[in-house]
């Protein structure tokens, strides 16, 4: 069994280095870590008086993992909620904050469960949870990793200059895509067609 603390040094791994893409609302990021959160949590790395690019970039892997265990785990409560499920939507956490815990309530109504969709992790969502992860929790996890998938495709679609974060320049599953289906069984991975097929519309 994965520590947290694994799950999140996975996570800064899959992030990656310092990246500040135009086309990306969280603004200058590295290992993740967007300039905005740095900002939210006072961390002025540079110690000059601003927290900036320059400090995103002095950011190290440590501190980002630190980062995300306290504020991204801890904080939200993640670790109430059932096992199976806890890597995906920390790591969903980290990409899209509280939108991940909103994905999971909105399976969970789908699923006959009376939770509100509120993007926050109380009782009576982790009860509902792990109802739903009972007897099957990878079932659970595979309903919430293709949830995850979707809500990537639905963000393509509507917002054009997101698309190369869901599809490559060569055509195939994009980081968003493939970072969804990290947490699926392989069962459930869409093939090269069925990709082609759900991305035919976008130019």
């Amino acid at each position: 069994m994965r520590t947290v603390r694994q799950i999140a040094t996975e996570i800064v791994a899959r992030e990656g280095g310092f990246i500040d893409d135009p086309d990306d609302p969280g603004g200058a990021t590295k290992y993740g870590v967007t300039v905005h959160t740095l900002r939210r949590l006072g961390l002025d790395l540079s110690g000059d008086g601003a927290v900036n690019k320059a400090d995103v970039r002095m950011l190290s892997k440590s501190r980002a993992v630190d980062i995300f265990v306290r504020h991204y785990f801890e904080l939200p409560q993640l670790g109430v909620l059932p096992q199976a499920v806890q890597a995906s939507v920390f790591d969903m956490y980290v990409n899209a904050g509280a939108q991940a815990v909103k994905i999971l309530q909105r399976l969970l109504r789908a699923m006959g469960y009376d939770v509100a969709v509120d993007g926050i992790v109380g009782p009576q969502t982790a009860r509902a949870c792990r109802n739903a992860a009972d007897p099957d929790p990878i079932a659970l996890r595979d309903a919430y990793g293709v949830a995850r998938r979707n809500y990537y495709f639905r963000l393509a679609d509507r917002r054009r200059a997101s698309r190369k974060y869901a599809r490559t320049r060569a055509g195939g599953k994009g980081g968003w895509i493939r970072r969804a289906e990290e947490f699926l069984s392989a069962s459930y991975h869409l093939s090269n067609a069925e990709f082609q097929k759900r991305v035919s519309g976008w130019d």
